[in-house]
């Protein structure tokens, strides 16, 4: 059985299969972390087998809480699967919904807390069930980098970039 996720039907917040949440294109819960060092962000490019998007560059880690996760305790934990960075304090930064076509028939419509964590230097070491690799971009190059290869990176990084950079990055 797939991992059970917060998805709104009818109006209630119920426990849904997270495969069938996204084939259904119902909207649920989401959690992303940007990780950040000065002005540069840490971005994971996503395993190639991930059911959606693989191989495309997101931001440091993006999931949904499993039911009755708080938001804030699913960051650090898939902070810790993802990348292996344990004992991290994540900053809640607010949260925005977005709607996006992920390919293969499914849709990410995601009400997402969004977090950052501030470091100056860490040991990353990534989860190759998860990352196949992951670089630290200075936010403009990385603006520029995705008009130039949309195609290279996840819609949410997309939508997060140009929607919601000023209340993620407070710049």
């Amino acid at each position: 059985m797939d991992i059970l996720i917060p998805a709104w039907i009818d109006g209630q917040l119920q426990p849904v299969e997270k495969l069938q949440t996204h084939l259904r294109g119902l909207r649920h819960k989401a959690v992303s972390v940007f990780v950040m060092r000065a002005a540069e962000t840490l971005l994971q490019r996503r395993a190639m087998s991930k059911y959606h998007t693989p191989g495309l560059w997101a931001n440091a880690c993006c999931t949904h809480p499993e039911w009755g996760e708080t938001g804030f305790d699913c960051a650090q934990r898939r902070l810790e699967e993802e990348l292996g960075l344990a004992g991290q304090v994540p900053v809640y930064r607010g949260t925005v919904e977005y709607r996006a076509d992920v390919g293969g028939g499914m849709i990410e419509h995601e009400v997402v807390e969004i977090f950052t964590l501030n470091v100056e230097q860490i040991d990353i070491r990534p989860n190759p069930e998860e990352v196949m690799d992951h670089r630290w971009q200075d936010l403009k190059d990385l603006n520029d980098e995705i008009s130039t290869r949309p195609e290279s990176f996840t819609p949410w990084l997309k939508i997060y970039l140009s929607q919601h950079a000023r209340a993620i990055f407070g710049a």
